[in-house]
Order: structure tokens, then sequence, then C-alpha cells
């Protein structure tokens, strides 16, 4: 099972879902706003009794046309993806997205403003795979049907990688254990490829676990969890800008 440091904040790992939602709004004009109330100087639920109930729910993202809400769940000894529709003038029930295997545990969901769906999942690499760890995987929505989930080959290492974040265009950082510690990478895309993925450096990481990055759409400030010292407990939220092309 996946080491949890988040304190089991979920309202505050909600927001995040907020922010990528209003950054992609810039662009999409999405036809369902944000659920009231909106997040203001305290933290609040999201859809409390629809969303937030007993147990842990994390890490969620927004359709880009705003209908859909995919988030995490930890249950029966899995991460699941659950989906809530807004149909009829309300957000629905939460069923257990159909886009995904459940033999697996898949988390971390997060939508590019052109709908496509990246997340993590220890689904096995190929038949010789015998880790338990998690890799990034990428789906791509055709005629209303997802298609097969892509593994990124050129991100993945055979250790565990965390969350992905997607700037406007198409730099991916995540997390990952491959070098021991639980940092903060990022890969560009070039011509349709991605690099190979370097580190966000000791201005964002630290000898403390740092993870769930989220990325501005330009690149031009990160949000992201670390548990270094200094903070209110467990994992709290960080934010870096970026200046003259370095990290502050």
């Amino acid at each position: 099972m996946r080491k949890m440091h988040y304190g089991f904040i979920q309202a505050i790992l909600f927001a995040f879902s907020f922010i990528t939602f209003s950054c992609q709004s810039r662009q999409e004009s999405p036809i369902i706003n944000y659920p009231s109330p909106l997040p203001d100087s305290t933290a609040l639920k999201l859809l409390p009794g629809i969303v937030s109930k007993e147990g842990l729910d994390f890490n969620a993202a927004f359709s880009p046309d705003g209908k859909s809400l995919f988030f995490s769940r930890s249950g029966h000894g899995k991460y699941l993806i659950m989906e809530s529709r807004y149909d009829s003038g309300r957000w629905h029930e939460p069923v257990i997205s159909p886009a995904f295997d459940t033999m697996y545990s898949n988390t971390d969901p997060f939508f590019t403003a052109d709908g496509n769906l990246y997340f993590i999942s220890n689904r096995s690499a190929n038949a010789t795979d015998s880790t338990n760890d998690y890799d990034i995987y990428k789906m791509i929505k055709q005629n209303d049907r997802w298609l097969a989930p892509e593994r990124l080959h050129a991100i993945n290492s055979d250790s565990t990688e965390y969350y992905v974040s997607l700037a406007r265009n198409g730099n991916i950082y995540f997390a990952s254990y491959r070098d021991g510690n639980l940092d903060l990478y990022m890969s560009k895309m070039e011509n349709g490829n991605y690099q190979k993925p370097v580190s966000l450096g000791p201005v964002i990481n630290s000898a403390s676990d740092e993870h769930d990055p989220l990325i501005a759409p330009d690149e031009s400030f990160l949000i992201f969890t670390s548990s270094r010292p200094g903070g209110a407990g467990e994992a709290d939220l960080h934010i870096a800008h970026k200046k003259d092309k370095a990290w502050q």
C-alpha cells in the first residue's frame, strides 16, 4: 500500500482540484461551475455527503467540461478512482470509474485541458514485471470511449512515481522515489516526446518528502506538499514562484 503523507486533510487536497479547474477554465469556459460554496480563507469539504465521506477521499480532478469529478478513494486494500457526474442540475453519488481496471490500484487522476487523463497505477509494466511499484499512465478518450492506458516509459523508473501535473506546453511534473527520497521531478516535452526527467533541485526538494505537485499552466508557480520542518504538522502545502527561469 502507498505510504500516506497527507495528514488526511481532505479539504486541502480538494483545493488542488479547484485550482486545476480554475486554470483550465480560463481556456475551456466549462459549462458547470465549481460546486458551492467556493473555498475562501477556510478550507471547506467538497460536496459533503457525496464525495467527502467516511474513510479517505483524496486527490481530485475535474474533467475539462466540468461535468465529471474524478477522485481517489482508499478501500478494500486498494486505491480506486471514483467518478461523480453532474446531471439534471445536481452532482450524483460517485461510482467506481469504468475507465479503470479494478484488478489494480489506480489513483491520482489529472486532466489536461484537451481531455487526456493521467494517473498512477501498480499494474505490471509487462509480462515479466514482478515489482509492485506505481507508474504513470495516460489515457485518451476517443468517440466517448477511453482507449487502453499508455505507460509513459520515458518517465517511469523501477521505483514508485506519484501524482502528475502538466503545464500547458506539455512539460510534466511528478514525484518519485528513484533517488531514494521522495522528491519532485520534471520532464520536458520536446517534439512530441518526453525527455529524461530532472530533479527540481535543492530549492524545491529537501531531505524530507516532497510530492503532489500542481504546476501553473505557464509554469510561473508550483504548489506542492512537503513534510519539511517548520510546517503545521505531517504534510503541508508550499508554493514556489519561478523568476528568471529559477525557482524561488
